[in-house]
This record gives C-alpha cells, structure tokens and sequence, in this order.
C-alpha cells in the first residue's frame, strides 16, 4: 500500500508562504488606511502578536507583564501610527503612559475587525520571518 504522504510532491514554489504573505498585506493596507485617514465609522482593529519575535520593540513592563503573545486594539485612542512595508510602529496608553510599540507583520498572530466581523489568524505563525530560497 502507498503512503499518500510520502508520494506529495514538494511545493518548490512555497504557496502557504505566498499566501500567508498576502493576507498580511491585507492587514498592512489596512492600517495604511488608518494611519492615513483615521478609522473609518465603526472599524477598530484588535491585532495579537508574539512579543519574543526578533524586530518587536516593547517596553520592558509590557514585555514582562507578556512574554509570549500580546493583544492590542487601535479604536479611540491611538497616536502616531505609522506603517513600513515589514512593521508598523503606533504609541498606545497603557495605565495613563504613552508607550510606542514596534511590531513586524511577521510577528501577528490575529488581526479582527469586529465591526465587521472580519479576522485573519496566523495559527502556525513562529513569528520569524520566511526564509527566502
């Protein structure tokens, strides 16, 4: 009998990589949008990201109070949010201090709009970056 796993091609062309990479496109325009003109209406964006991926700046309390994986929500209160092609950089309040995060695309995990009732999840995210070939 075969082993169906065994015959499997190769996937040379990294399509799961290719696709993962999309959708954080989608992510990426998203908050362009936001940086540029705002939230529009009712949109607000809850985005979980692993705080120990290489390129994630954090202050150490936030690092501390979550060493593995973070929640943040960018609705009403959010300042100079601004978006690279590979990270966004917002600054957030967190008990009455501004504190300005860096975050690679890599490193998400979630990202929800729930007025929308849209999400992404990145189940299988290490949140390294893809090795290139």
């Amino acid at each position: 009998m075969r082993d169906p796993v065994a015959d499997k091609p190769t996937d040379k062309l990294h399509y799961e990589r290719m696709m993962e990479n999309a959708l954080r496109g989608v992510i990426r325009e998203a908050l362009t949008v936001a940086a540029a003109t705002g939230l529009p209406a009712e949109h607000h964006f809850y985005l979980t990201f692993r705080t120990e991926n290489p390129g994630v700046d954090i202050p150490a309390r936030l690092r501390a109070r979550h060493p593995e994986e973070m929640t943040i929500v960018l609705q009403h209160q959010f300042w100079g949010l601004e978006v690279g092609e590979e990270r966004f950089s917002v600054t957030l309040s967190f008990d009455r201090v501004h504190e300005r995060l860096t975050i690679p695309f890599a490193a998400i995990t979630a990202f929800v709009d729930p007025s929308v009732q849209f999400g992404l999840q990145f189940p299988g995210a290490t949140g390294a970056a893809p090795a290139s070939e």
